[in-house]
């Protein structure tokens, strides 16, 4: 006789459990289960039908995959969570009984992590578990960056400790160090949630959100206990993943840490690295720095005029072996470049004589950072792209190359003030606050590039240096373009003009939009000529009758001779003749009339290949189009703004120009 099958002991009921039987079988409360499904990277579950796996008639029970909670029976963090849970327990029955001395003993022996920050467990052994290879940590990196980045910026409170802030502050800038010393930064783009970068650590894309310096507001509807048990598993990600990051560029890891500089805002000055890596780069610092200490002019000249006259001395080489040897050079230097087949193909990426990527964008330039400038994304990306030598303030913190603005050496300064009239009176009356720059002709640095913050985004955007002039102090910005936004073929691209992407149609509607909007414009300005004229017009009331019956009189007649035109062609059998049209006009109407006639072919033909498809092909083709079309539709919204937006601009300049005539 085969074996009885009971309910709930087979099938999907067997497979699911739900979460008060796991933490019945567990034996621990709920927020330490909810820790331990964290960090070991275990989630609930949906099963395909609850009816058969609910035992109970509640729906709404968070089920979990009884595999999982039997793979944790065997977590050492049990025993951590289990021997915590019997001393609070023993200094409850202290505090009961009125023992304070045994109770305060018990509490020494007690781990605090929001009060120390060190909690009396490792994640180590559940980083290794979860990331068998260094490529799978380095693919989960975002989240990791993210969060740790967001909690360095919060203000501490009773669940974020100040230990915990501290900790994720370092972690982050040790990262940074090994960005700048690894040139890995290729992206970056100003938001309204923060700043996004991006990386190539090791072949590994890798893209963070970083906020503001703004002070944060902490507010009670975000459960920062879940939060803080994420940040718990990313600190010790973040560790392992910095350490074999140094290790693989020979630095040494953990940098050395000055407390004196970090409490005076040093921030990336506070770290010390060392390491084979940076030999290089110390002579490399020296020599920039002997270059600041010019030799006298009178004698650099004379030495110039001894070079001439020995180079003169020598025999100069023919010209065929100096266009051979440059025709060798040349043909060594050739690199391979990827074209498209065919015309609109993609566009493939071309190699670099370099592997650097830009690396060495500001390594020539010697930056200055006014005060009101963010000085902490500014000094990243500005050393991430070789510049050695950036200074700013001395409000703004240590760890400067110079806090002297009048620095003979500086080459580029960052302003974000709006240009103003300097204040003549010495009695300083004038305006000088935080959001005014006195810029006068007399105050600049002569041989000096002032330009704004967003210059050095666009130029690491797009890996050249942009022209300084477009984005000088007070000048209008061009738009800061997404980096990470990919150009569909198709889809609107705001770097070229509307008339390459705008389809046919579009154009000629927008033509004929324009017109109506001067039609309207011009008889708006002519009421407005009338009522500045209505003393003109009463003392002229009987002239305006006058002309009034004649334009009458001119309207009646045209309608006599249409009526003429059409009975002498109802005698003669002819065609009417009709009234004579603009040309514009004509070949607009013409050019519209084509578009239809063609839109409804395409449709037509559309319709036919359609009635070819099978059902399941009909709806899949109707899905993508529906898809297609909403895109065209978000595009269009878009081309229609920037239209505006040019017309504005137009006015705009055409009503300055009128003015200074």
């Amino acid at each position: 006789m085969p074996r009885l099958k009971r309910k709930g002991e087979s099938g999907a009921a067997k497979n699911f459990v739900t979460r008060n039987q796991a933490i019945r079988k567990l034996q621990i409360s709920l927020p330490d289960f909810r820790k331990l499904c964290i960090w070991k990277g275990i989630y609930p579950r949906e099963p395909r039908s609850k009816k058969k796996v609910s035992k109970s008639s509640t729906a709404s029970t968070t089920f979990y995959y009884a595999k999982d909670i039997q793979y944790l029976l065997h977590e050492p963090l049990l025993a951590k969570f289990r021997d915590q849970k019997a001393l609070e327990k023993k200094i409850s029955k202290a505090l009961g009984r009125g023992d304070i001395g045994d109770a305060a003993r018990l509490e020494g022996n007690a781990v605090r992590p929001e009060k120390t920050g060190k909690p009396s467990y490792t994640l180590d052994h559940v980083i290794r578990e979860r990331y068998p290879t260094f490529v799978d940590a380095l693919r989960d990196l975002d989240d990791c960056l993210s969060m740790l980045f967001l909690f360095a910026n919060l203000p501490s409170t009773s669940t974020v400790p100040a230990k915990m802030i501290a900790r994720c502050e370092k972690l982050c800038l040790e990262f940074q160090h090994y960005i700048i010393m690894s040139r890995s930064l290729t992206k970056s783009f100003l938001s309204i949630k923060g700043i996004y970068y991006q990386a190539n650590i090791q072949g590994e894309e890798v893209l963070w959100l970083v906020p503001y310096k703004f002070t944060q507001r902490v507010v009670g509807d975000v459960d920062f206990r879940i939060m803080g048990t994420f940040i718990e598993f990313y600190m010790t990600l973040l560790g392992f993943i910095n350490f074999k990051l140094y290790t693989s560029i020979g630095l040494k890891y953990p940098p050395k840490f000055d407390v004196t500089k970090d409490a005076n805002a040093a921030e990336l000055g506070a770290f010390t690295l060392e390491g084979k890596t940076l030999v290089g780069d110390e002579q490399a610092q020296k020599k920039l720095e002997d270059a600041t200490h010019r030799p006298d002019p009178k004698t650099q000249a004379a030495v110039n005029k001894v070079l001439k006259t020995i180079e003169a001395a020598k025999e100069p080489e023919s010209t065929e072996e100096a266009n051979a040897t440059e025709d060798q050079d040349n043909a060594e230097n050739i690199i391979d470049k990827f074209e498209p087949a065919v015309a609109g193909g993609d566009v493939f990426a071309q190699p670099a004589a370099t592997g650097t990527n830009g690396g060495a964008l500001f390594s020539n330039f010697t930056f200055y950072l006014s005060r009101e400038t963010p000085r902490q994304p500014l000094e990243f990306i500005l050393k991430a792209f070789g510049c050695k030598r950036v200074g700013w303030d001395s409000v703004l913190g240590d760890g400067s190359f110079t806090t002297d603005e009048m620095d003979p050496s500086i080459t580029h300064q960052i302003v974000d003030r709006p240009v103003i009239q300097a204040a003549n009176d010495e009695s300083g009356d004038g305006e000088d606050n935080q959001t005014s720059q006195k810029l006068a002709a007399n105050q600049r640095v002569p041989g000096r590039t002032y330009i704004q913050p967003q210059w050095v985004w666009d130029c690491i955007n797009d890996g050249e240096l942009k022209e300084p002039h477009m984005y000088g102090p007070g000048v209008s910005l061009p738009p800061h373009l997404s980096p990470f936004v990919k150009n569909v073929r198709g889809a609107y691209d705001p770097t070229i003009s509307l008339e390459e992407q705008e389809p046919e149609n579009e154009a000629l509607e927008a033509q004929d939009d324009d017109e109506d909007n001067d039609e309207e414009i011009t008889a708006d300005g002519m009421d407005v000529a009338d009522d500045d004229e209505e003393d003109d017009e009463d003392m002229g009331s009987e002239d305006e009758d006058e002309n009034e019956d004649e334009d009458e009189d001119e309207d009646e007649d045209e309608d006599e001779d249409d009526r003429q035109n059409e009975l002498e062609a109802e005698l003669t059998g002819a065609a009417v003749k009709g009234k004579k049209m603009n040309p514009k006009t004509k070949a607009k109407e013409e050019a519209l009339k084509a578009l239809s006639k063609k839109s409804r072919q395409e449709a037509d033909d559309l319709e036919r290949a359609k009635g070819m498809l099978s059902k399941k092909k009909r709806k899949l083709y109707d899905q993508m189009m529906y898809t297609n079309n909403k895109k065209s539709a978000e595009d269009e919204k878009l081309r229609a703004k920037r239209r505006k937006y040019e017309k504005e601009q137009a006015k705009a300049k055409a009503a300055k120009s009128n003015g200074k005539a």
